[in-house]
């Protein structure tokens, strides 16, 4: 509980902070606010109802005062308003996040079907032509850009066989799947190796050594002994992915047009939508403390003794 409550606090520090510099960006960056958002709502901007609309957003008050404001709003589930599309920014942060939290975990379940069997394979027949095979794919997936995997995929699945909508800007299931084995392509190969290297590590250990000589059966020193002690450093990297994944990975969701987190920050930056790129920056700073919150909580259930140590 003490060490729940630690995390918290530093959860709620780190937000402060990023919520303090992301304010300070957004302030300091050029461009008046008022102009921008009267721009958007194709509105001619003259110099006195330029006057009346800085007040209305705050923005002639100092930056101190801007900031507690809006932090004080933020604390009560309001970020303010798009300039772009004139909606509460919590509002479209919700709409952009499910498609975008669909994409991860497509993503993330076809990364782990791929890479746990082939790095437990590699590991097993480590130094065979089938090790040398997997290796050789692993090293090809991290080398292939995504966007590179993601214009061949709709030309080939798109333009040429007509299995998925090339124009996108949906989020069913036709068009989810090939962004999310975009996705997979690049983290299954940087994961069939980290499974690989904590396989080998792990059979090399003494108590492998002696379950083997108490004559237990290979499979179940395998997935028994072995895999839950390999899935408390990858539940670390698993943690970090998905962070990123749910904050939105603009490339793949641009070439793709998939409405998600990435593809919306990419045009809120580009209309110059500083509510919602504020709403943005702290939701997905959020996104990542909750996530690594959950990560370290995890390690006591899947390895007792990271429990014992804490304690001590």
């Amino acid at each position: 509980m003490q060490n729940f409550v630690h995390k918290g606090l530093e959860i709620l520090v780190v937000l402060i902070g990023i919520s303090i510099i992301s304010f300070a960006l957004v302030y300091l960056s050029p461009g008046d606010p008022a102009e921008v958002m009267l721009t958007q709502c194709g509105v001619t901007p003259t110099e006195e109802l330029l006057e009346k609309t800085r007040a209305d957003l705050g923005v002639d008050r100092p930056f101190g005062e801007q900031y507690l404001t809006w932090l004080g709003k933020v604390v009560k589930g309001d970020m303010g308003e798009s300039y772009s599309t004139k909606v509460p920014v919590v509002d479209k942060l919700k709409t952009s996040f499910v498609p975008t939290l669909k994409l991860a975990l497509t993503s993330l379940v076809i990364m782990i079907l791929v890479s746990v069997p082939l790095g437990i394979l590699a590991a097993i027949y480590h130094d065979s032509w089938l090790d040398f095979l997997i290796r050789a794919g692993c090293f090809l997936g991290n080398s292939i850009p995504n966007f590179w995997i993601g214009l061949v995929f709709l030309s080939i699945f798109g333009v040429q066989l007509h299995w998925v909508p090339v124009a996108g800007g949906q989020a069913n299931f036709r068009t989810m799947l090939l962004p999310a084995i975009t996705l997979a392509i690049a983290m299954a190969s940087k994961y069939t190796r980290q499974v690989r290297l904590a396989f080998l590590n792990e059979m090399n250990q003494d108590y492998v050594q002696g379950a083997r000589v108490r004559g237990i059966e290979k499979k179940d020193i395998l997935f028994r002994h072995i895999l839950p002690n390999v899935l408390v450093p990858l539940l670390t990297l698993l943690g970090l992915s998905l962070g990123s994944l749910l904050g939105g990975t603009a490339v793949v969701e641009i070439i793709y047009n998939y409405p998600g987190m990435g593809l919306m920050a990419v045009k809120a930056i580009s209309a110059q939508d500083f509510p919602l790129i504020q709403g943005y920056v702290l939701w997905i700073a959020l996104l990542y403390m909750v996530i690594n919150l959950l990560v370290d909580l995890s390690y006591s259930y899947l390895d007792p003794r990271i429990s014992k140590e804490t304690d001590q």
